[in-house]
């Protein structure tokens, strides 16, 4: 389970630490400000969780008006969701509503390998070229696939594994 940071706008009011919306919502509703003021906006940081979890909430700029379906969403996401949610919104520019949108909504392509010239192996052994016959395959240069594929491809570190995408 994550925990997140609220910080206020308001200088004069005390700062917490919630884990869930029940916890938020009740630190949020007795909070006060020096004068007795309730607190209205503040700014939000993810302080523990897990390392695609903190990317997601990154990507997703989360703030004030998105807080709660974050918390309520992200928990459910398969780490593939998360991946797609990460490239689509903090890559490729798509926007994301957590209301009307599905992390599987976006028209992009995703890999993971080590490098261009693994993918490169990946995309002949898919099939991805066409029909390539086994007494010309050991002829070709991967490195040179590689650096097309670098053309179209963008590579991103998640969670400490190399993925590269390409936005459509």
């Amino acid at each position: 389970m994550s925990q997140f940071y609220a910080m206020p706008y308001d200088l004069d009011a005390k700062d917490f630490y919630f884990e869930n919306e029940k916890t938020y919502l009740e630190k949020r509703k007795n909070l006060k400000n020096a004068y007795g003021d309730e607190v209205e906006e503040f700014e939000f940081q993810i302080v523990d969780g897990e390392t695609i979890d903190v990317q997601l909430f990154e990507a997703l700029s989360v703030n004030q008006s998105n807080i709660l379906k974050f918390i309520e969403q992200h928990e459910q996401w398969s780490d593939e969701a998360k991946i797609n949610v990460i490239i689509a919104v903090g890559e490729c520019g798509y926007d994301f509503d957590f209301e009307t949108d599905s992390p599987n909504d976006f028209d992009i392509d995703i890999y993971e390998a080590d490098n261009l010239k693994d993918l490169a192996y990946q995309f002949v052994d898919e099939g991805l070229f066409g029909e390539i016959p086994d007494s010309i395959i050991c002829y070709l240069d991967y490195e040179v696939i590689a650096r097309d594929l670098s053309f179209d491809y963008s590579e991103i570190k998640i969670a400490g594994n190399s993925i590269f995408y390409r936005c459509t």
